[in-house]
């Protein structure tokens, strides 16, 4: 089995798990915040309908400079639930095609992320997939479930049951 028929069940369970805690989305809520610090709920959305995004640059570059995005390049803030649905459906689409498509060369290369002269990532292609595109998104969606707790939005069943739900 290659490296791509591996890694996409994986994928498969991550990408479903986190769709189904974006549809838990309280629209009247996208402002909201725990902390002065934290991300607003609707960026926080955002950010995880981005994501997969970042498994299309693993496969198809070698490295990525944070410091080289466009300018005026803005963060994505989800509008409304159905549209960071949409978003996110949609990158998970192109990462699952891009990771079906590499080859075990592919997978085998090194992967760089920098912020200018600081490097973030340094390390193998299946390590940045991991750490920068999945784990960032099993990150950022348990961070979503306090927001929906929080917020009294029943939180969806994930590795197993949830308080809000038995299967």
């Amino acid at each position: 089995m290659g490296v791509s028929a591996e890694f996409l069940p994986e994928f498969d369970l991550e990408m479903a798990s986190a769709r189904r805690t974006l549809e838990r989305i309280p629209e009247d809520k996208l402002a909201w915040k725990p902390h002065e610090k934290s991300m607003t709920l609707g960026r926080l959305a955002g950010h995880i309908a981005e994501l997969p995004g970042m498994g299309v640059r693993v496969m198809s570059s070698d490295s990525f400079d944070v410091a080289s995005r466009p300018a005026g390049q803005k963060p994505t803030v989800a509008e409304s639930q159905k549209h960071v649905l949409e978003l996110f459906d949609k990158n998970v689409a192109v990462a699952r095609a891009a990771i079906a498509s590499a080859s075990d060369e592919r997978w085998a290369g090194k992967w760089t992320l920098g912020m200018g002269e600081k490097k973030i990532y340094d390390g193998s292609r299946i390590g940045a997939m991991r750490r920068m595109m999945m784990h960032h998104i099993i990150h950022h969606r348990a961070q979503l479930g306090v927001y929906l707790r929080l917020n009294d939005v029943p939180v969806p069943s994930v590795y197993g049951p949830s308080a809000d739900e038995g299967r």
